[in-house]
């Protein structure tokens, strides 16, 4: 069996999945049963000064529903914890004494003030937590008091508090960045330049799920009115691959470790957050949405899949896919594939035909019964017919070699661009002397 334990900057844990900062860390009870469940850690839900921000009573959670119901996109209007700061921090002492084996992450955020850092932090340090996290993310409420993604969007802040932290605290420090700005990779040097030990990312992307068309107020909706807030879910899980990997290959960020979230589901999406470089992976929809025995699936797929792969440990594969993450210029336009239906599998639902003969490269043609088959001079391996086709495997992509002969066409397969001295769209590319 392979082992899960990992260690993020010291703190040791059981498994590399640990509960976000967010309702489901609010409080000891939740917690408790986090850990029961087999969670290797939380980030405590982010702590504020006394006396204690006023949530809304109603609604607070828009959604984007798929066809069949299931949950891609949430979307809340929630702040950080409205319950007082001493209460916290004494169900964070209990906890952390009781679990000395899980991390116990406690996520801050006070205003841009020293002496406000200065005050709070000596607090956290007392409980025996293992770290905290600085909250720079929020995109809803508190980034209207100056804090959050307020704070998150401006590098000179986020540098000049950090270096506040590590200045009066000697906890590790992890620094959670917001999606809601064009480059991640500045924030993410500007906690490095401050300091910090570590990032983590993504918080929730600034949104309005919906808007309702009898009230005409975006949802969720609070007396006739809504407001933007911050969305998550499986839906923002692009987004987050995305700028985890452009802070995992930037030569100036080499060497930050990285907390990923962002739509983390399955065992196979934590997987990929760590292949692109991740030391763990924070999880808050999935456990909204189907409890925290969700844990247990994540922790069983992931010692699987590791055991197939041959690792013995989580860290024996952090960052592996990090090389092969590159810039279009960089492609190889001399790769050939072509796509290829299954008729066994195939259910002749034309879906295929449809996409391609009206929006793609008229590549797929409709014979006699119904029957689907790949036109090769026209197929540029796009990949839309099998992203549209409901069946599994149906529809694959094959490789063809240069100078293999094409079987649909007789042709032998030779690369548009393989004269060519240097990568066709470089400025100043020739083609090579015939």
């Amino acid at each position: 069996m392979a082992d899960l334990t990992t260690e993020f900057l010291g703190i040791k844990s059981p498994n590399p999945f640990w509960l976000a900062s967010a309702p489901p860390t609010d409080k000891e009870y939740n917690v408790r049963r986090a850990f029961e469940a087999g969670w290797g850690g939380v980030v405590w839900k982010t702590l504020g000064e006394d006396p204690p921000v006023v949530n809304v009573n109603g609604p607070r959670y828009g959604a984007i529903w798929g066809a069949d119901r299931r949950l891609l996109g949430l979307n809340n209007i929630e702040l950080i914890t409205d319950r007082s700061l001493q209460t916290n921090l004494e169900e964070i002492t209990r906890v952390k004494k009781d679990y000395p084996d899980r991390a116990v992450i406690v996520s801050l955020m006070v205003p841009c003030e020293e002496q406000a850092w200065k005050t709070i932090l000596p607090l956290v340090e007392a409980t025996g937590a293992d770290g905290v996290e600085l909250n720079f993310g929020c995109p809803h409420g508190m980034s209207e008091r100056g804090m959050g993604s307020a704070v998150g969007q401006v590098p000179e802040y986020i540098e000049m508090v950090t270096r506040w932290v590590k200045e009066n605290s000697s906890l590790p420090c992890i620094v959670k960045l917001t999606p809601n700005i064009t480059d991640i990779r500045k924030p993410a040097a500007a906690a490095k330049r401050g300091g910090a030990d570590a990032v983590s990312l993504i918080n929730t992307i600034n949104s309005i799920t919906s808007v309702n068309l009898d009230l005409f107020a975006p949802e969720p909706t609070i007396d006739g009115k809504g407001a933007h807030g911050g969305y998550c879910g499986p839906a923002v899980k692009p987004i987050a691959l995305n700028m985890v990997a452009e802070i995992a290959r930037d030569p100036e960020l080499q060497g930050l470790p990285i907390s990923g979230i962002g739509g983390v589901t399955t065992w196979k999406d934590a997987a990929e957050f760590i292949a692109l470089g991740c030391g763990n992976v924070q999880v808050c929809t999935a456990a909204m949405t189907y409890g925290f025995k969700v844990v247990q699936e994540m922790i069983s797929g992931l010692s699987d899949y590791l055991d197939d792969k041959g690792f013995a440990s989580v860290e024996e594969f952090v960052g592996r896919a990090v090389p092969n993450v590159s810039d279009w210029q960089h492609l190889n336009l001399n790769y050939i594939a072509k796509a290829r239906i299954d008729q066994d599998l195939c259910i002749s639902c034309g879906r295929c035909f449809a996409a391609c003969e009206d929006t793609s490269h008229q590549a797929i043609a409709m014979k006699p019964g119904r029957v689907f088959e790949v036109k090769d001079d026209e197929c540029v391996a796009c990949n839309l017919c099998v992203n549209v086709c409901p069946v599994e495997d149906c529809i694959t992509m094959v490789q063809l070699e240069p100078g293999q002969v094409d079987e649909r066409t007789g042709k032998v397969v030779q690369p548009e661009y393989a004269n060519w001295t240097t990568h066709p769209n470089n400025p100043g590319a020739v083609k090579a002397a015939e």
